[in-house]
């Protein structure tokens, strides 16, 4: 494969570039802002899975299992007088769900349930009732249901094949919420949006979009840009907040960010921002192959002499220097700077290698990102 292809393949779609310059794009503010009132909430419990085919825990080996089955089957009036059972169709999880903003009690969400003892495989089991609470410690959720798993095991008396995770499940709207979060979104006096991708241009840019819709409809400014994460909204007192967050959130808003270059060089991706300039310099990439071939060969003695068979050792070593080709590369625009690298001619390795060379000699004005 073409560097040009890979490169052109990575970038497709995610740079637009018109007569070599960035043009600037608008994004509705709920894409880019949340409001502080509504953020999510996350949840706990503990419970229990029962109907697994051999699949659970070992209650030797996960006293806590069987500690809480004997407790269940005390609550529902059943006595656990006796020996220790040793069924393995129980396993002992940790559920956990995310809490959405503004949720009304009797809807329902998912709930991930995941093995918290030494059982191989949590499918064809059902999760038994159990609460989920918040970090104040109080219940807002049961759940209940089938367990839903991706993965898959078949083993044998040789061989063992997995595919995902077994151990790891979900149940899908599962979750009844039994509380509300003590929130009063109606009672607010101001509304607080925090951009998810700090920047005090795109701060400064909201509110002034936002102020100009309120010019408009109230008869003055509301929004005030406290940092580069947060837009304070002062609710006038004709507006009803419900109407005026649905009016604010489709605002359309040009976005700005810094310019970044994204290395993973485990997979070898590289993503370069839009914004992304460097001043011209002269790079080479050059590349030595060293290739070392072991050809032993075989020796036999003369006729009707006292020799023996021996084994000569023969080695061939071969040198080669591939690339070395100087290009000139000036990116005042990232089309530019594509097409500089792409006049190397080097795989994606060099590509990473020649852009933090750049970075070091101060010629890339751009943050990067190494993961």
């Amino acid at each position: 494969m073409s560097i040009r292809f890979l490169l052109y393949t990575i970038l497709t779609g995610m740079v637009l570039a018109a007569a070599g310059t960035a043009v600037a794009q608008g994004s509705r503010i709920k894409d880019i802002a949340s409001l502080q009132a509504g953020r999510d909430n996350q949840l706990i419990g503990y419970g229990l899975v029962v109907g697994l085919q051999g699949t659970g825990d070992s209650l030797r080996s996960s006293p806590f299992t069987d500690q809480s089955m004997r407790a269940m089957l005390q609550n529902l009036g059943i006595s656990t007088q006796g020996g220790q059972s040793a069924a393995k169709n129980v396993a002992a999880v940790m559920v956990t769900a995310t809490l959405p903003p503004f949720a009304s009690p009797g809807s329902r969400i998912d709930a991930t349930v995941s093995s918290l003892g030494d059982a191989t495989s949590l499918r064809g089991g059902t999760l038994v009732m159990t609460s989920l609470s918040g970090a104040d410690g109080q219940i807002y959720a049961v759940t209940q249901g089938s367990v839903v798993v991706s993965g898959f095991t078949a083993q044998g008396q040789a061989a063992t094949v997995t595919e995902g995770v077994t151990t790891s499940g979900r149940v899908p709207n599962g979750a009844i919420i039994e509380r509300e979060l003590p929130s009063r979104f109606k009672d607010s006096v101001n509304l607080v949006l925090q951009l998810r991708n700090p920047d005090f241009s795109t701060s400064l840019g909201m509110a002034r979009r936002i102020n100009n819709y309120a010019a408009a409809t109230y008869g003055g400014p509301i929004a005030e840009a406290r940092d580069s994460q947060e837009v304070v909204i002062q609710k006038p007192k004709t507006a009803d907040l419900t109407q005026l967050m649905a009016d604010i959130e489709n605002l359309v808003v040009e976005t700005d960010t810094p310019a970044k270059v994204v290395i993973n060089e485990r997979t070898g991706t590289i993503v370069i921002g839009a914004d992304v300039r460097v001043s011209k310099v002269a790079v080479s990439y050059g590349t030595l192959t060293v290739q070392v071939n072991e050809t032993p060969q075989v020796v036999q003695p003369l006729p009707f002499s006292n020799g023996q068979t021996a084994m000569q050792p023969q080695t061939d070593i071969t040198a080669q220097q591939n690339g070395g080709k100087v290009a000139i590369v000036d990116g005042p625009d990232l089309r530019t700077l594509v097409a500089g690298l792409n006049n190397i001619g080097v795989k994606p390795d060099g590509i990473i290698a020649i852009l933090q060379g750049i970075k070091s000699a101060g010629a890339l004005q751009a943050e990067l990102v190494l993961q």
